[in-house]
């Protein structure tokens, strides 16, 4: 990545909810859902991020444009540029150039509006284009993203799953981003939608010079389309690596397992399945030192009481593991 540009740097991140311990009388008590993440993303490139549901990856993307009510340290930079300390009013003019799409095609739409009256408002926000100029971009909008034009005074309920998504791409489109959080696009669509939606956001990429965050847990969806991966569990990066690096040669154990669980498609090839031992621990329940190693196949005695951090890989700085198997 020497010779790509950083577009965004994250440093020690960490997310916490306030919850309540369960009973009548229960105290307040912090849920961390984000536990001192770090990574890079790089101009033009995809960043895949895998893990469980409930690892804290819809979390961490929500964090990057302040969606929510959570409370986060650490420190994000964009372009250089500090966003974690600085104020809404600041920070409402990166939101041009931070979009995210996500899951669901249909809550994330207003069902009151038309698709032009959501597209239109997108623009008058952020005052880019009103009136006859802006149904002119919104127009655009439609066929850039593959929609018919006449689609333009239509409510969401009349479009398909699929098309639905086209227009949160749109959407997040439609004030020029840099940067666009994907937050689990195409798991809400059939098979065969998810290949055209994941198709129209490489060509998007391409043609309009995009970075993706591209939040999954299908692993085959991610390797298609990213150029790096990054795997999380329990709130923290565990492994992250060049796409090929990792499906070829993963190191975690977590990350193995992951994907042992892939399906081979080769007719009647074998494949052995690593199978992992209880659920995902709840945020309350976060396990002392590792905490993979209550699941681990390969846990050793020091794994319960001595936290890994993430480290790159000897003769490599692209593959990072956080194991104490490696250090």
């Amino acid at each position: 990545m020497k010779d790509q540009r950083l577009l965004l740097s994250v440093r020690d991140l960490r997310v916490q909810f306030s919850g309540r311990k369960s009973g009548a009388f229960g105290k307040p008590v912090p849920i961390h859902v984000v536990n001192g993440v770090s990574f890079d993303v790089y101009e033009g490139e995809t960043l895949g991020l895998v893990g469980e549901s409930g690892c804290g990856k819809t979390t961490l993307g929500r964090a990057l444009i302040r969606l929510g009510h959570s409370f986060v340290t650490g420190k994000i930079e964009f372009e250089g540029q500090e966003i974690t300390t600085i104020g809404n009013r600041e920070f409402r003019s990166l939101r041009k150039l931070i979009q995210m799409i996500f899951q669901d095609p249909f809550g994330s739409l207003n069902p009151r509006l038309t698709v032009g009256q959501m597209l239109e408002e997108v623009l008058l926000v952020h005052g880019i284009a009103r009136g006859i100029s802006a149904r002119k971009r919104i127009e655009e909008l439609l066929d850039v993203v593959g929609l018919n034009r006449d689609y333009y005074n239509r409510y969401p309920h009349e479009f398909s799953g699929g098309q639905r998504q086209r227009i949160g791409i749109a959407r997040a489109l439609a004030v020029n981003p840099k940067f666009i959080i994907c937050d689990e696009p195409v798991s809400a669509l059939d098979v065969s939608i998810q290949s055209q939606i994941i198709n129209l956001l490489k060509d998007l990429q391409h043609d309009l010079q995009l970075t993706y965050l591209f939040i999954a847990h299908d692993l085959s969806v991610v390797e298609y389309i990213s150029d790096r991966v990054a795997v999380m569990y329990l709130g923290k990066i565990v492994e992250i690596a060049d796409s090929a690096e990792l499906y070829a040669n993963p190191k975690h154990p977590y990350t193995k397992a992951l994907l042992s669980a892939i399906p081979n498609p080769e007719p009647g090839a074998k494949k052995e399945r690593i199978l992992l031992n209880g659920d995902l621990p709840g945020p309350l329940e976060i396990p002392a030192g590792c905490g993979f190693h209550p699941r681990c196949p390969a846990a050793m005695p020091e794994c319960s009481c001595k936290e890994p951090n993430l480290k790159k890989l000897e003769n490599t700085d692209r593959h990072q593991v956080s194991c104490l198997l490696y250090e």
